[in-house]
């Protein structure tokens, strides 16, 4: 059952690579696989030879799984897997909705007024500076996405605003890396509770400074970034509310990290509070005409009924697909056991900067799932910043290893051979730099133990109770 399974993977991600060849979008083949793996599980549960015990964290032996009742843990543990993977896609629903109520305000249009160079060196910092913190406040697709939009009223040459669009990729995947709510994968390593919202920022804001400074210091050396732009244009007007609603927007956003660590909620009930505080100021300034009940020409009316109408669902769903399978696989101790076996075989530094070469190629999201999976180290190890890191930055060696390279790729058709010919070394400069940068900062090592013994093998899956843990003054945490 367990070859069946990941040979279902591999299938499946094969077809998620060549969505383009195929002409079948993405989140077909995922919802497809999960749904596969899953039956197998349920349709072999009795030929199971391990099982990660959902309440406890812990590998459960032969004889413990032979004495359970399987039918009624398998239940268990899909709600436990479907509960978490509810959890991140409820949030990226709420930052979706917000972004779009901002642009429904025409507040990404103030931007605009900030570039008003002609200096193509310094309209390419500009924007990658603006992609660089924009995508750390909200995320790296929807940073691309405002970003590109801007460029294309100032930026008329196709190919110069290409290799604009192959800065603000970089920019945005560096700036999304170095906070919770800037990148998918770091979110869901914080709302795993792998990473705290102070530490994430603390040790990866410089990795990711660097890793975007670097390839804009060799901008100064590649000859299309000389001269100036000619016939800019940035006459646009802006909405009466564009400027109130976006500095709200953006606020709300970054309360979210604020309200966990106040009430110690789960992020998702944090973003739902941001986005129904948007709601009631979007309806208030548009003079009362959101509406939830009525309808005009077969659509809904108001802000907050558009926002919610232009939530990208195929991403959700397609996300709700990889992450269901990875757990599919977590849960039979496939990840928990492969881990321990790379563990032991090269070092772990190595590891992840391989994952995030890796990342260029393998969509982000399951390699950071399957590495939560792997590793047992406690809150706030160095394991998990790096793996944030070289998740969140890696894809942009190539423009089909993120997201914001996508989106960019759809938006000015870029190619995938003009990207690598022409970005790929910059950004594996700052990326190969940045790790550089990460590796030689003090870091901390914080170690877990199980409350039984775990079976007697390299890797122990363990999760630590908050109650269970007190800080020592080196640094280390400890079981009481």
């Amino acid at each position: 059952m367990e070859l069946l399974v990941v040979a279902t993977f591999i299938i499946g991600y094969a077809a998620i690579t060549m969505e383009h060849s195929l002409k079948i979008d993405k989140l077909v083949p995922a919802l497809l696989m999960m749904v596969i793996c899953w039956t197998l599980i349920a349709l072999n549960i009795g030929d199971a030879k391990s099982w990660i015990d959902p309440h406890t964290g812990t590998l459960m032996t032969a004889d413990q799984l032979a004495s359970a009742d399987r039918s009624a843990l398998l239940e268990t543990t899909l709600l436990h897997h479907f509960g978490k993977t509810a959890e991140i896609l409820i949030f990226l629903m709420g930052a979706m909705a917000i972004v779009e109520m901002i642009d429904y305000f025409e507040g990404f249009s103030t931007f605009k007024k900030v570039i008003k160079t002609k200096s193509k060196i310094s309209i390419l910092w500009i924007v990658s500076m603006l992609a660089f913190w924009l995508s750390s406040i909200i995320d790296n697709l929807t940073a691309t996405i405002v970003l590109i939009t801007i460029l294309r009223k100032i930026v008329h040459d196709q190919e110069l605003r290409m290799w604009y669009a192959g800065f603000i990729i970089i920019a945005a995947n560096a700036g999304g890396a170095w906070t919770p709510i800037g990148d998918v994968t770091t979110t869901m390593l914080w709302m795993a509770d792998k990473i705290t919202t102070g530490e994430v920022m603390k040790l990866l804001f410089l990795p990711s400074v660097i890793c975007i400074v670097l390839p804009l210091i060799a901008a100064y050396f590649i000859p299309v970034f000389k001269g100036e732009i000619q016939n800019a244009e940035s006459d646009e007007t802006t909405g009466k509310h564009s400027q109130f609603m976006l500095i709200l927007g953006l606020l709300l956003v970054v309360f979210v990290p604020v309200f966990k660590t106040v009430t110690h909620l789960p992020p998702y009930l944090g973003m739902m509070l941001s986005l129904s505080i948007m709601a009631v100021v979007s309806e208030f300034l548009s003079k009362g005409q959101i509406s939830f009940t009525e309808v005009e020409g077969g659509h809904h009316s108001g802000p907050t009924m558009k926002a919610l109408g232009k939530i990208e669902m195929p991403s959700i769903l397609f996300f709700l697909g990889i992450l269901m399978t990875v757990a599919s696989m977590e849960s039979l101790g496939l990840i928990l056991n492969f881990g321990g076996m790379v563990s032991a075989a090269i070092p772990e530094s190595v590891f992840i900067t391989l994952l995030g070469m890796a990342s260029a190629i393998i969509d982000n999201v399951p390699l950071v799932a399957a590495s939560i999976g792997m590793f047992t180290q406690g809150t706030d190890d160095s394991i998990w910043h790096f793996i944030a890191f070289a998740a969140g930055t890696g894809g942009s060696m190539l423009i089909i290893g993120s997201a914001a390279g996508v989106v960019a790729m759809g938006m000015e058709k870029i190619t995938f051979f003009w990207y690598m010919k022409r970005i790929s070394l910059l950004a594996a400069i700052g990326y190969f730099a940045g790790i550089g940068i990460f590796l030689l900062m003090p870091h901390r090592s914080v170690k877990g133990k199980a409350n039984e013994p775990a079976p007697a093998h390299h890797g122990k899956q363990v999760e630590l109770k908050k109650e269970e843990v007190v800080k020592h003054a080196d640094a280390t945490f400890y079981v009481k």
